[in-house]
Parts: C-alpha cells; sequence; structure tokens
C-alpha cells in the first residue's frame, strides 16, 4: 500500500477537492481527480523534509502559552503605537540562530508571523541568521535578542534536538 499510495489522505483529500472545485461528478473528472489524488503526492515526495522528531512535547504547550502570552501583550503594544502621539521605535534586528532544523525553523517563523509587531524578513542562507523587523523596540537591540533566544529559540531547541 505505501509503494502505490504513500499518502492515503492527502490523496483522498486532493481527490475530493478536485471534484468539489470542478462541481462535477462526471466520469472524466472522477478518473481525472483519482490521477491527480494518486500522482501529486507521488510527483512531490521528494520535496516533502524529513519526519520530526519531537523530543520534549510537553514544552509544546508551555510554548504556546507563551505565545499566547505575548500576542495579548504585543497588540496592546502596537494599538499604544499605532494610536499614540509617541512615534514607534521599529528597526530591523539580526539575530543570531543555533536552530537549525527544519520544522524548528518553520515554527519559530510561524511564531513571529502570529505576534504583532515582528515580522521575518530575511534568513540567511546558512541558517545561523535571522533579519527581523521590530515595530516596537522596548529597550536595547541586545536585550531584544536575549529574549528572544530565551523564549522562542530556546524551547524550540529543547523541541527539535
Amino acid at each position: 500500500m505505501n509503494r502505490w499510495l504513500p499518502t492515503p489522505w492527502l490523496s483522498l483529500g486532493l481527490w475530493a477537492l478536485w471534484l468539489v472545485l470542478n462541481a462535477s461528478l462526471s466520469t472524466g473528472h472522477l478518473l481525472l481527480g483519482a490521477l491527480i489524488g494518486w500522482g501529486a503526492p507521488r510527483l512531490m515526495a521528494p520535496l516533502r523534509p524529513r519526519h520530526a522528531r519531537i523530543a520534549r512535547p510537553w514544552l509544546i504547550v508551555r510554548l504556546l502559552a507563551r505565545v499566547a502570552i505575548d500576542m495579548v501583550h504585543a497588540n496592546l503594544q502596537v494599538l499604544g503605537t499605532v494610536l499614540g502621539p509617541q512615534p514607534s521605535h521599529s528597526r530591523f534586528v539580526s539575530i543570531p540562530l543555533a536552530l537549525r532544523d527544519p520544522h524548528a525553523l518553520a515554527a519559530l517563523a510561524a511564531i513571529c508571523a502570529v505576534v504583532p509587531g515582528t515580522v521575518w524578513s530575511q534568513l540567511s542562507a546558512d541558517r545561523s541568521t535571522l533579519l527581523m523587523h521590530v515595530l516596537v523596540l522596548v529597550g536595547d537591540e541586545a536585550a531584544f535578542i536575549r529574549r528572544f533566544k530565551a523564549t522562542y529559540e530556546q524551547p524550540l531547541l529543547e523541541i527539535f534536538p
């Protein structure tokens, strides 16, 4: 089963999506959708990253709680900056990274995307430096980098060894 249909749920989902998007249950669409559902995962298999190895799953809950708290705090900071009379203290910050795992980097990118006031701008080719735009930089840049690494990078290093 694995050799001919490596990802049955993905294949089924693609087939169903094809039928929904075409709004037709004709024989041609049923067969073409099945061909796409079978062929696309097989053609894209080399692009899939290796499976993630999670070492400390309980840290995920703690990290998600920290992100939720930071989201609320950052929303209030951004609101104060947008509505307040004082100018924003925004700048680009270069953060050296110890993360190399693609799953951990993807999680870090998602965290940066959901916390208001931060934008993942660029990752160096060797994945050693992250360039991030920070809308409200409270304190100095070095303090922000230490907090970022301790709050987000360190738990991800422990989750994805």
